[in-house]
């Protein structure tokens, strides 16, 4: 291999050509300067509650440090008994988006098998580089393993999960939590996950695919991790794929498109997890870039990621469990 991944519209998958032409006119690279622009206009405008099967509400949990957190809460119109748990952290290279991303997909697992999706406003690099994020996700967390039977939940089958930066939290989540040993999650599915600040791998060096590209993963890492960027110190917390230790690590389900950059840490990770005896449900979806379910979810080839998707969640209500200590 030559260290590059140049992507022509050519190896894209002819589905989602448009799109991909119409998210490089749109916005080709994310600069620090864009990111923070997109992130203030997110602020001002999040996205509207769209789903109609499904019910809506938000609370605001305290933080460590005396300040409150937005919870957005998606649960099923009618439901007996606890019903599984999953903690969804929404996609935007961890310095953009907002919980209200997590809409579609929460309406999907709750059609697919009665759960509740909680989705945490965790802060953004923007405001705060790492360890922000992950605080806040574990504060999340916390928060629905103690007010579980208030919520509805089964306090033994919460779950974690998230698109994107969303995915590297919930994968650096599991690290954190595995190993505080206060929490035990029971299921992961960080799809496509944002998990290696080195970015040395293939897929990783300049790739110039649409949505996500080389640059922007760059800039992405540089506001995330701050001071620590470009460091050899960095802990797996913040970059899951420099993780030692893959043993007792829950169940994962995630896929990956075959064109962005963060195929080749996706896949890297997975063959870590199975080597350490974790069950891993993988799909890589050849001739896409990131995100592609999300942003043209009708093409045949994103249908059928998100069915991998809700098949993995079936399987993971059905066979996962893990019980808390406490």
């Amino acid at each position: 291999m030559d260290g590059n991944m140049k992507v022509s519209m050519k190896m894209i998958d002819p589905e989602l050509r448009f799109c991909g032409r119409l998210m490089n006119f749109v916005n080709r690279t994310f600069t620090e300067k864009k990111l923070s622009l997109f992130n203030k206009l997110l602020r001002k405008h999040p996205p509207k509650i769209k789903v109609k099967k499904i019910t809506f509400e938000k609370v605001w949990i305290p933080r460590k440090d005396g300040s409150k957190m937005r919870i957005c809460i998606f649960k099923p119109i009618t439901t007996k008994g606890n019903v599984p748990g999953m903690l969804w952290f929404h996609g935007g290279g961890y310095a953009i988006g907002a919980p209200e991303q997590a809409q579609m997909r929460a309406q999907d697992f709750i059609e697919k098998r009665n759960c509740i999706v909680i989705a945490p406003e965790y802060r953004l690099s923007i405001q705060a580089p790492y360890p922000a994020a992950l605080e806040d996700c574990y504060d999340a967390l916390v928060w629905m393993k103690n007010n579980a039977e208030k919520l509805g939940i089964k306090n033994n089958q919460l779950m974690v999960g998230g698109e994107s930066a969303g995915g590297g939290l919930a994968a650096a989540l599991c690290h954190y939590a595995r190993d505080k040993g206060e929490i035990k999650i029971a299921f992961q599915m960080p799809l496509y996950p944002m998990i290696d600040d080195r970015m040395t791998n293939e897929s990783a060096m300049n790739n110039n695919a649409p949505v996500w590209n080389s640059k922007s993963n760059y800039n992405g890492w540089k506001l995330y991790l701050g001071p620590l960027f470009e460091m050899s110190n960095v802990p797996a917390y913040a970059a899951p794929a420099r993780s030692e230790n893959y043993e007792n690590l829950p169940p994962l389900a995630t896929f990956v498109g075959g064109l962005e950059p963060f195929r080749d840490e996706t896949i890297n990770y997975v063959e870590n997890l199975k080597k350490a005896g974790v069950p891993v449900d993988f799909k890589i979806f050849k001739g896409c870039f990131h995100g592609f379910d999300v942003i043209c979810p009708k093409a045949k080839i994103s249908q059928e990621a998100i069915s991998f998707t809700l098949k993995s969640f079936e399987f993971a209500v059905d066979n996962y469990f893990s019980q808390q200590d406490h």
